[in-house]
Parts: structure tokens; C-alpha cells; sequence
């Protein structure tokens, strides 16, 4: 039985000619390459929204409750009690050795939503006594033009962070500058090792991206469970979503992420126990997208012209609010949701950069 079994194996296994002749046909079909899959730089794509998954107008047949009876999240009462506890730290460091953290900001250009976040994380650094320091840059300036400011603060022992407001102009090479940061004082967490820390199981990053933290933060402060529960991550970002993905796969919730390429995803979205969304397109996210009962965390922002406004205009989410509301459980809103929550983690990260520098615990 066992030599009838052998002698089928063989008759079925292809001689080393047949083999050597299908691997030269292999090779010749591709321009002599061995490997047919392509570089992963040249499968990169911009995320452009079709207009067609952008209604104008509601679309009809929602399963709304119709109660709006969702929990407003509020991102910057949370964010407030973490600045307190980051305040009394810096605090107790400049009692104790006569230090205090630094945070430096490298802005280029004059996009309203960075000046809005610069802005105000200027202001928590005053508020929580951490040392700032700000360069602008013009739109225009060149690549050494951003890579003198950064050398300058990877080499200013006062400084434990270093902020690049993203995202940098079309013709400056974002990768090369941000793999000229300082690791240790990389506090935004997009450095490659970073990154590549917070995917693999059993590393722990030095900094965790300060959007993505804050908004697993703001789930575990609010008592969600997140392991083994369904999440989708709208938006694929290097600075939002794919960290986000990392993270939830991290905290054990089977994650599936929606991208502009993506079929139907309102369904795969619908299916989710947590959503958080970051393609930066507004109302992208309608209620018949939403599964009754979900947690939704909105990190989208979008400025829209508001002549009634203080800066002249007004931020509006992913999320059509107004819908979701009358769907989801819990939901952030824009703004005063997740943007507090990111400015609180980078002081977060920064008060721990200094830490590690001044061997402070």
C-alpha cells in the first residue's frame, strides 16, 4: 500500500526540467525579473474619495432610532484632567532638578487647520509650564531650509521634542526629514522605527502617534472594551490611520480598515462595534453607515469659510453628526473631541522624552 501511495506522489511531482523551463518562461515574462511583485512605493495612491460615496443630500431608508439620545464625548474636559497631571509633573521636575521639558515646532506653509493645531499646542505647552519654540517656514522654502531647523533642535539639549506639523508641502520629501529626527525626541511617533516598534507584538515604541493615543485613551477612559470587539479604521494615513490600525490590533480588536479604494464601505463599516475615522473628507460618514450602538471617534477636520466665527472659519468631521447621533451610542464631536486628545498626548510624550534625557522618575 505504502509503494502504490509513493508511486502516485511521483507521477504527479513535475521532473526538474519541466520545473527549470516554467521558472525561464517566469522570468522572461517579466523583464528578467526574478520577483514579480512589484515595489510597494509604486502600488501607493493617493486616497481620493469618489463623489459618489459623498451624498449631497441624506440618503433615504436610515434605521434611525430617531431619539438622539448618543453620548457626546467630550475629548477636552478628559484632555483637561491630563494636562493637570502632566502640570504637577513638570512641576515636581523643575522643583526637583531645576529642569523643565522642551517641545519644538517646525510649521511649513499656512494651511488654516496646522496654524489651528500649532496654535494651540503652543498655548498647552504655556498653560502646563513645558518650554516651546516655534519656526515657520514659508511654503515655498526649500528641503535644507527644514532640515537646518530640524539639525538645530536635534542637537539643543533643551529640547526633548521635536514636532514636524504634517502634512509637509507636495515637493518636500516627507520621509527624508522625518527619518532626520532625533529618535529620542521624536514625540509625534512617526519616526520608521517608531512605527515599525508599534507593529510587532513584544516591542513598545518609544512614542506612541499622539491621534491615534489619545483616541485609545479616550476608549479606555470611557470603559470600552476594545479586545475582541469589531473596529474599522476609515482612512489609511501614515499620520492617523495606519498607526490607529496598529494600535487596535495591538489592544486584541479585529480591525479591518476602509480606504477610498475600498468596495462598499458603508457595509463593512455598518458591521463595526467601534469606528473611528480619519480621511479628512466631511460627512463622509452618514448614519445608515453606522451599526446601532457603536462607538464612533471622529478625527477628521475639515475648515469650512464661517465669516461668524473667531478665525473665519469652522470645522466640520467625517461624521455627519446629526445623523449619527440618532445611531451610535457614544460620539465625539468636532471640535472638541479628539483634537484636545492629541495636543495632551504630545505634552504627554514630550514630558516623557525629558524624563528619559534628565533620567527623571
Amino acid at each position: 500500500m505504502m509503494w502504490m501511495f509513493r508511486q502516485k506522489v511521483v507521477k504527479f511531482m513535475p521532473s526538474i526540467q519541466i520545473v527549470s523551463r516554467f521558472l525561464h518562461n517566469m522570468k522572461d515574462g517579466q523583464n528578467g525579473r526574478i520577483i514579480w511583485s512589484p515595489p510597494l512605493v509604486s502600488l501607493d495612491h493617493p486616497d481620493i474619495w469618489p463623489s459618489e460615496i459623498i451624498p449631497s443630500n441624506p440618503p433615504p431608508n436610515y434605521y434611525y432610532s430617531g431619539e438622539g439620545n448618543a453620548a457626546v464625548i467630550d475629548g477636552k474636559l478628559i484632555a483637561e484632567k491630563i494636562r493637570l497631571g502632566i502640570a504637577d509633573e513638570v512641576r515636581r521636575m523643575k522643583d526637583c532638578i531645576k529642569k523643565v521639558p522642551g517641545l519644538a515646532v517646525i510649521m511649513v506653509g499656512d494651511r488654516k487647520d496646522s496654524q489651528t493645531y500649532v496654535r494651540n499646542k503652543i498655548k498647552a505647552c504655556e498653560e502646563t509650564g513645558i518650554k516651546s519654540m516655534l519656526t515657520e517656514l514659508p511654503n515655498g522654502c526649500s528641503e535644507y531650509d527644514v532640515l537646518n531647523a530640524l539639525s538645530t533642535f536635534n542637537n539643543d539639549p533643551s529640547i526633548h521634542g521635536i514636532l514636524v506639523q504634517l502634512p509637509l508641502p507636495d515637493h518636500l520629501d516627507e520621509e527624508r526629514v522625518l527619518n532626520k529626527l532625533n529618535l529620542d525626541k521624536d514625540v509625534d511617533g512617526f519616526h520608521p522605527v517608531n512605527m515599525g516598534d508599534l507593529a510587532m507584538s513584544g516591542r513598545e515604541p518609544l512614542f506612541i502617534p499622539c491621534t491615534p493615543k489619545g483616541c485609545i485613551e479616550l476608549l479606555i477612559r470611557l470603559g470600552v472594551e476594545i479586545m475582541g470587539k469589531k473596529a474599522v479604521v476609515i482612512g489609511r494615513s501614515n499620520i492617523v490611520g495606519l498607526p490607529t490600525f496598529l494600535l487596535l490590533q495591538r489592544h486584541h480588536a479585529t480591525v479591518s480598515v476602509v480606504h477610498a479604494f475600498t468596495k462598499n464601505p458603508e457595509v463593512i463599516t455598518r458591521d463595526a462595534d467601534i469606528v473611528i475615522s480619519a480621511a479628512g473628507v466631511p460627512n463622509l460618514v452618514r448614519g445608515s453607515w453606522l451599526k446601532p450602538g457603536a462607538i464612533v471617534i471622529d478625527v477628521g477636520t475639515f475648515p469650512v469659510e464661517d465669516p461668524e466665527s473667531e478665525h473665519g472659519y469652522s470645522l466640520l468631521g467625517d461624521v455627519c453628526y446629526e445623523e449619527a447621533v440618532k445611531v451610535v451610542s457614544a460620539i465625539t464631536p468636532v471640535p472638541g473631541g479628539v483634537g484636545p486628545m492629541t495636543i495632551a498626548m504630545l505634552l504627554s510624550n514630550t514630558l516623557d522624552a525629558a524624563k528619559r534625557a534628565y533620567q527623571f522618575t
